[in-house]
Protein backbone atom coordinates (compact mmCIF):
# COMPACT_ATOMS: atom_id res chain seq x y z
CA UNK A 1 0.00 0.00 0.00
CA UNK A 2 1.00 3.26 -1.01
CA UNK A 3 1.30 5.91 2.34
CA UNK A 4 3.01 8.45 0.53
CA UNK A 5 -0.27 10.47 -0.01
CA UNK A 6 -1.46 10.02 3.36
CA UNK A 7 1.99 11.40 4.48
CA UNK A 8 1.36 14.34 2.59
CA UNK A 9 -1.64 15.21 3.79
CA UNK A 10 -0.31 14.64 7.55
CA UNK A 11 2.71 16.60 6.75
CA UNK A 12 1.10 19.51 5.33
CA UNK A 13 -1.67 19.71 8.10
CA UNK A 14 1.65 19.59 10.86
CA UNK A 15 2.94 22.54 8.73
CA UNK A 16 -0.35 24.25 9.19
CA UNK A 17 -0.19 24.06 12.34
CA UNK A 18 2.73 24.71 13.56
CA UNK A 19 2.35 28.18 11.66
CA UNK A 20 -1.18 28.85 13.55
CA UNK A 21 0.77 27.32 16.83
CA UNK A 22 2.19 30.81 17.80
CA UNK A 23 -0.87 32.39 16.88
CA UNK A 24 -2.66 30.18 18.90
CA UNK A 25 -0.21 30.75 21.59
CA UNK A 26 -0.20 34.30 21.67
CA UNK A 27 -4.40 34.62 21.87
CA UNK A 28 -4.24 32.89 24.84
CA UNK A 29 -1.94 34.89 26.28
CA UNK A 30 -3.82 37.98 25.46
CA UNK A 31 -7.20 36.69 26.89
CA UNK A 32 -5.28 35.64 30.09
CA UNK A 33 -3.83 39.50 30.69
CA UNK A 34 -7.47 40.11 29.60
CA UNK A 35 -9.05 38.17 32.34
CA UNK A 36 -6.63 39.47 34.05
CA UNK A 37 -7.60 43.24 33.45
CA UNK A 38 -10.97 42.84 33.60
CA UNK A 39 -10.88 41.53 37.23
CA UNK A 40 -8.80 44.60 38.35
CA UNK A 41 -11.11 46.92 36.72
CA UNK A 42 -13.76 44.90 38.75
CA UNK A 43 -11.73 45.58 42.39
CA UNK A 44 -11.54 49.28 41.07
CA UNK A 45 -15.61 49.47 39.82
CA UNK A 46 -15.91 47.95 43.80
CA UNK A 47 -13.76 50.38 45.12
CA UNK A 48 -14.72 54.06 43.55
CA UNK A 49 -18.52 52.93 43.87
CA UNK A 50 -18.08 51.83 47.48
CA UNK A 51 -16.04 55.52 48.53
CA UNK A 52 -18.89 56.97 46.76
CA UNK A 53 -21.12 55.43 49.91
CA UNK A 54 -23.53 53.52 46.51
CA UNK A 55 -25.65 50.86 47.33
CA UNK A 56 -24.32 47.28 47.52
CA UNK A 57 -26.20 46.10 44.44
CA UNK A 58 -25.38 49.11 42.32
CA UNK A 59 -22.12 48.03 42.92
CA UNK A 60 -22.31 44.85 41.94
CA UNK A 61 -24.05 45.66 38.95
CA UNK A 62 -20.92 47.91 37.95
CA UNK A 63 -18.78 45.94 38.42
CA UNK A 64 -19.99 42.52 36.81
CA UNK A 65 -20.89 45.16 33.94
CA UNK A 66 -17.25 46.17 33.34
CA UNK A 67 -16.00 43.10 33.83
CA UNK A 68 -18.37 41.58 31.38
CA UNK A 69 -17.27 43.89 28.51
CA UNK A 70 -13.76 43.48 29.05
CA UNK A 71 -13.68 39.93 28.85
CA UNK A 72 -16.04 40.41 25.50
CA UNK A 73 -13.34 42.53 24.18
CA UNK A 74 -10.54 40.59 25.28
CA UNK A 75 -11.88 37.33 23.69
CA UNK A 76 -12.79 39.23 20.64
CA UNK A 77 -8.86 40.34 20.00
CA UNK A 78 -7.99 36.92 20.61
CA UNK A 79 -10.40 35.61 17.71
CA UNK A 80 -8.22 37.95 15.79
CA UNK A 81 -5.06 36.98 16.68
CA UNK A 82 -5.77 33.43 15.75
CA UNK A 83 -7.88 33.76 13.00
CA UNK A 84 -6.59 36.57 11.01
CA UNK A 85 -9.26 36.65 8.66
CA UNK A 86 -11.65 37.19 11.30
CA UNK A 87 -12.82 40.83 12.12
CA UNK A 88 -15.69 42.29 14.29
CA UNK A 89 -18.02 42.82 11.10
CA UNK A 90 -17.85 39.09 10.13
CA UNK A 91 -18.91 38.25 13.46
CA UNK A 92 -21.46 40.39 13.51
CA UNK A 93 -22.72 39.05 9.99
CA UNK A 94 -22.75 36.00 11.52
CA UNK A 95 -24.74 37.05 14.50
CA UNK A 96 -27.44 38.56 12.26
CA UNK A 97 -28.49 35.59 10.17
CA UNK A 98 -28.26 33.66 13.45
CA UNK A 99 -30.08 36.06 15.87
CA UNK A 100 -33.56 35.09 15.29
CA UNK A 101 -32.82 31.29 16.35
CA UNK A 102 -30.58 32.06 19.25
CA UNK A 103 -32.99 34.97 20.38
CA UNK A 104 -35.98 32.49 20.91
CA UNK A 105 -33.31 29.66 22.50
CA UNK A 106 -32.43 31.69 24.65
CA UNK A 107 -35.06 34.33 25.44
CA UNK A 108 -35.62 33.06 29.31
CA UNK A 109 -31.80 33.54 29.80
CA UNK A 110 -32.07 37.21 28.37
CA UNK A 111 -34.88 38.08 30.17
CA UNK A 112 -33.79 37.09 33.45
CA UNK A 113 -30.47 39.13 32.85
CA UNK A 114 -32.59 41.80 31.82
CA UNK A 115 -34.57 41.54 34.96
CA UNK A 116 -31.51 41.33 36.59
CA UNK A 117 -30.16 44.21 35.32
CA UNK A 118 -33.48 46.92 36.62
CA UNK A 119 -33.64 45.07 39.67
CA UNK A 120 -29.95 45.79 40.57
CA UNK A 121 -30.65 49.81 39.07
CA UNK A 122 -34.16 50.27 40.40
CA UNK A 123 -33.41 48.66 43.99
CA UNK A 124 -36.94 47.58 45.08
CA UNK A 125 -35.02 45.31 47.43
CA UNK A 126 -31.60 44.77 48.62
CA UNK A 127 -28.81 42.64 49.70
CA UNK A 128 -29.57 41.86 53.56
CA UNK A 129 -33.17 42.57 52.95
CA UNK A 130 -35.97 40.43 54.26
CA UNK A 131 -38.65 39.91 51.21
CA UNK A 132 -41.99 37.59 51.25
CA UNK A 133 -42.56 36.29 47.43
CA UNK A 134 -45.71 34.26 47.31
CA UNK A 135 -44.89 31.04 49.50
CA UNK A 136 -40.96 32.06 49.88
CA UNK A 137 -40.03 34.82 52.81
CA UNK A 138 -36.46 34.94 54.33
CA UNK A 139 -33.30 36.92 53.95
CA UNK A 140 -31.95 38.19 50.30
CA UNK A 141 -28.50 36.58 50.12
CA UNK A 142 -27.13 37.56 46.65
CA UNK A 143 -29.10 39.07 43.81
CA UNK A 144 -27.44 38.11 40.29
CA UNK A 145 -27.56 38.85 36.74
CA UNK A 146 -30.02 35.77 36.68
CA UNK A 147 -31.74 35.17 39.82
CA UNK A 148 -31.58 36.10 43.04
CA UNK A 149 -31.57 33.70 45.67
CA UNK A 150 -33.32 33.73 49.68
CA UNK A 151 -32.41 32.11 52.24
CA UNK A 152 -35.38 31.12 54.48
CA UNK A 153 -36.20 31.60 58.12
CA UNK A 154 -35.94 27.56 58.59
CA UNK A 155 -32.34 27.02 56.88
CA UNK A 156 -33.16 26.84 53.21
CA UNK A 157 -31.94 28.64 49.90
CA UNK A 158 -34.57 29.92 47.52
CA UNK A 159 -33.69 30.54 43.75
CA UNK A 160 -36.20 32.73 42.38
CA UNK A 161 -35.56 33.88 38.77
CA UNK A 162 -35.20 37.52 38.23
CA UNK A 163 -37.87 38.07 35.84
CA UNK A 164 -40.50 36.40 38.40
CA UNK A 165 -39.56 39.03 41.08
CA UNK A 166 -39.74 41.72 38.49
CA UNK A 167 -42.98 41.05 37.03
CA UNK A 168 -45.21 40.15 40.37
CA UNK A 169 -45.29 41.84 44.04
CA UNK A 170 -43.02 40.74 46.32
CA UNK A 171 -43.14 42.06 49.69
CA UNK A 172 -40.08 44.14 51.45
CA UNK A 173 -40.58 43.54 55.47
CA UNK A 174 -37.76 45.76 56.20
CA UNK A 175 -38.22 48.31 53.82
CA UNK A 176 -38.70 50.76 56.53
CA UNK A 177 -36.90 51.36 59.93
CA UNK A 178 -40.32 50.25 62.03
CA UNK A 179 -42.63 47.85 61.59
CA UNK A 180 -46.02 47.57 63.13
CA UNK A 181 -47.57 44.37 65.02
CA UNK A 182 -51.08 43.82 65.80
CA UNK A 183 -53.22 40.98 67.25
CA UNK A 184 -57.19 40.33 68.28
CA UNK A 185 -57.88 39.44 71.91
CA UNK A 186 -61.38 38.80 72.72
CA UNK A 187 -63.34 39.86 76.05
CA UNK A 188 -66.57 38.38 77.57
CA UNK A 189 -70.07 40.75 77.42
CA UNK A 190 -69.71 41.35 80.64
CA UNK A 191 -66.61 43.08 80.94
CA UNK A 192 -66.01 46.89 80.78
CA UNK A 193 -64.49 47.64 77.43
CA UNK A 194 -62.39 51.12 78.51
CA UNK A 195 -60.38 49.05 81.72
CA UNK A 196 -59.66 45.81 79.18
CA UNK A 197 -57.97 48.36 77.00
CA UNK A 198 -55.84 50.24 79.53
CA UNK A 199 -54.74 47.03 81.02
CA UNK A 200 -53.89 46.10 77.42
CA UNK A 201 -51.98 49.19 76.58
CA UNK A 202 -50.03 49.20 79.80
CA UNK A 203 -49.23 45.95 79.17
CA UNK A 204 -47.92 46.63 75.50
CA UNK A 205 -45.84 49.85 77.13
CA UNK A 206 -43.85 47.79 79.61
CA UNK A 207 -42.47 45.66 77.02
CA UNK A 208 -38.86 46.66 75.83
CA UNK A 209 -38.82 47.19 72.26
CA UNK A 210 -42.01 48.16 71.95
CA UNK A 211 -42.14 51.83 70.56
CA UNK A 212 -43.48 54.75 73.07
CA UNK A 213 -44.00 57.23 69.38
CA UNK A 214 -46.33 55.70 67.45
CA UNK A 215 -47.99 54.98 70.85
CA UNK A 216 -49.52 51.33 71.09
CA UNK A 217 -53.36 51.44 69.94
CA UNK A 218 -56.27 49.59 71.43
CA UNK A 219 -59.24 49.52 68.84
CA UNK A 220 -62.89 47.73 69.11
CA UNK A 221 -62.69 46.35 65.67
CA UNK A 222 -65.87 43.12 66.46
CA UNK A 223 -68.88 42.15 68.29
CA UNK A 224 -68.39 38.53 67.60
CA UNK A 225 -70.57 35.14 68.95
CA UNK A 226 -68.97 34.70 72.31
CA UNK A 227 -66.75 37.69 72.47
CA UNK A 228 -66.10 41.52 72.26
CA UNK A 229 -62.68 41.69 69.91
CA UNK A 230 -60.04 44.56 70.60
CA UNK A 231 -56.91 44.70 68.47
CA UNK A 232 -53.98 45.65 70.12
CA UNK A 233 -51.18 47.42 67.64
CA UNK A 234 -48.16 48.10 68.21
CA UNK A 235 -44.87 49.09 66.45
CA UNK A 236 -41.29 47.75 66.33
CA UNK A 237 -37.57 48.85 65.73
CA UNK A 238 -36.27 47.27 63.80
CA UNK A 239 -38.85 45.41 61.88
CA UNK A 240 -36.47 42.29 61.21
CA UNK A 241 -38.12 38.42 61.81
CA UNK A 242 -36.94 37.94 64.89
CA UNK A 243 -37.19 40.69 66.40
CA UNK A 244 -40.98 40.34 65.67
CA UNK A 245 -40.93 37.05 67.00
CA UNK A 246 -39.81 38.33 69.90
CA UNK A 247 -41.90 40.97 70.10
CA UNK A 248 -44.94 39.33 69.40
CA UNK A 249 -44.04 36.61 72.16
CA UNK A 250 -43.62 39.14 75.00
CA UNK A 251 -46.42 41.07 74.34
CA UNK A 252 -48.88 38.68 74.04
CA UNK A 253 -47.50 36.86 77.31
CA UNK A 254 -47.67 40.11 79.03
CA UNK A 255 -51.01 40.89 77.94
CA UNK A 256 -52.82 37.89 78.82
CA UNK A 257 -51.58 37.69 82.28
CA UNK A 258 -52.66 41.39 82.95
CA UNK A 259 -56.17 40.44 81.65
CA UNK A 260 -56.35 37.33 84.18
CA UNK A 261 -54.97 39.79 87.01
CA UNK A 262 -57.76 42.32 86.54
CA UNK A 263 -60.75 39.63 86.12
CA UNK A 264 -61.59 40.36 82.75
CA UNK A 265 -62.89 37.41 81.33
CA UNK A 266 -61.46 35.74 77.89
CA UNK A 267 -64.01 33.59 76.92
CA UNK A 268 -64.24 31.02 74.34
CA UNK A 269 -66.95 30.21 71.28
CA UNK A 270 -70.09 29.39 73.51
CA UNK A 271 -73.28 29.09 71.92
CA UNK A 272 -76.74 29.69 73.83
CA UNK A 273 -80.10 27.69 72.83
CA UNK A 274 -83.32 28.11 73.00
CA UNK A 275 -86.14 25.97 73.41
CA UNK A 276 -89.85 27.56 72.43
CA UNK A 277 -92.93 26.34 73.47
CA UNK A 278 -90.84 25.76 77.12
CA UNK A 279 -89.59 29.27 78.24
CA UNK A 280 -92.46 31.83 78.47
CA UNK A 281 -96.52 31.42 78.01
CA UNK A 282 -96.13 33.37 74.21
CA UNK A 283 -94.21 30.60 72.95
CA UNK A 284 -96.55 29.09 70.29
CA UNK A 285 -97.74 31.96 69.35
CA UNK A 286 -96.80 33.56 66.36
CA UNK A 287 -98.29 36.89 66.67
CA UNK A 288 -96.76 37.34 70.29
CA UNK A 289 -93.52 34.95 70.72
CA UNK A 290 -90.22 36.51 70.90
CA UNK A 291 -87.01 35.29 68.62
CA UNK A 292 -84.09 36.90 71.00
CA UNK A 293 -83.46 36.56 74.77
CA UNK A 294 -82.41 38.21 77.43
CA UNK A 295 -85.96 40.78 76.63
CA UNK A 296 -84.24 43.85 78.21
CA UNK A 297 -85.99 46.38 80.41
CA UNK A 298 -89.93 47.04 79.79
CA UNK A 299 -93.04 44.60 80.03
CA UNK A 300 -92.56 40.79 79.05
CA UNK A 301 -94.09 37.42 78.57
CA UNK A 302 -93.71 35.98 82.34
CA UNK A 303 -91.88 32.30 82.26
CA UNK A 304 -93.33 29.15 81.45
CA UNK A 305 -92.29 28.38 85.27
CA UNK A 306 -94.14 30.65 86.61
CA UNK A 307 -97.20 30.14 84.31
CA UNK A 308 -96.92 26.45 85.57
CA UNK A 309 -96.66 27.04 88.82
CA UNK A 310 -99.64 29.11 89.06
CA UNK A 311 -101.34 26.42 87.51
CA UNK A 312 -100.47 23.74 89.92
CA UNK A 313 -101.66 26.09 92.70
CA UNK A 314 -105.17 26.43 90.42
CA UNK A 315 -105.85 22.77 90.70
CA UNK A 316 -104.33 22.22 94.18
CA UNK A 317 -107.13 24.58 95.33
CA UNK A 318 -109.41 23.00 93.53
CA UNK A 319 -109.04 19.44 94.92
CA UNK A 320 -109.16 20.47 98.41
CA UNK A 321 -112.96 22.77 97.68
CA UNK A 322 -114.19 19.45 95.79
CA UNK A 323 -113.99 17.10 99.55
CA UNK A 324 -115.56 19.73 102.00
CA UNK A 325 -118.55 20.23 99.43
CA UNK A 326 -119.39 16.48 98.43
CA UNK A 327 -119.08 15.34 102.44
CA UNK A 328 -122.65 16.41 103.35
CA UNK A 329 -124.69 15.14 100.79
CA UNK A 330 -122.81 11.62 100.82
CA UNK A 331 -123.69 11.29 104.36
CA UNK A 332 -127.10 11.46 104.41
CA UNK A 333 -127.53 9.53 101.43
CA UNK A 334 -125.44 6.45 103.44
CA UNK A 335 -127.68 3.66 103.97
CA UNK A 336 -128.13 2.62 107.53
CA UNK A 337 -127.02 -0.83 108.75
CA UNK A 338 -129.66 -3.67 109.39
CA UNK A 339 -129.79 -5.62 112.41
CA UNK A 340 -128.20 -9.01 111.70
CA UNK A 341 -131.12 -11.79 112.13
CA UNK A 342 -130.33 -14.75 114.97
CA UNK A 343 -128.64 -17.76 114.02
CA UNK A 344 -130.45 -20.83 115.01
CA UNK A 345 -129.12 -23.06 117.96
CA UNK A 346 -127.42 -26.39 116.23
CA UNK A 347 -125.94 -27.37 119.27
CA UNK A 348 -128.58 -30.25 120.12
Amino acid sequence: MDFSIAWQKLNGMGRSFMAVLPNLLIGLVVLGVFIFIARGIRSLVQRFTASRHQSQSLTLLLSRLAYVFVLILGVLVMFTIMIPSFTPTSLLSALGVGGVAIGFAFKDIFQNFLAGVLLLLTEPFRINDQIKYKDFEGTVETIQTRATTIKTYDGRRVVIPNAELFINAVTVNTAYDMRRLEYDFGIGYGDDIAQARQVMLAAAQSIAGVLADPAPEALVVEIGESTIDIRLRWWINPPRRADYMHSRNLVLEAVKNKLTEAGIDQPFPTQVVLWHDQTEETDGNRQTQREGWPAGPGDVPRSMIEVRQERREQQQKQLAKQPAAASAPAAAAAPRPQPRPPQPDTAG
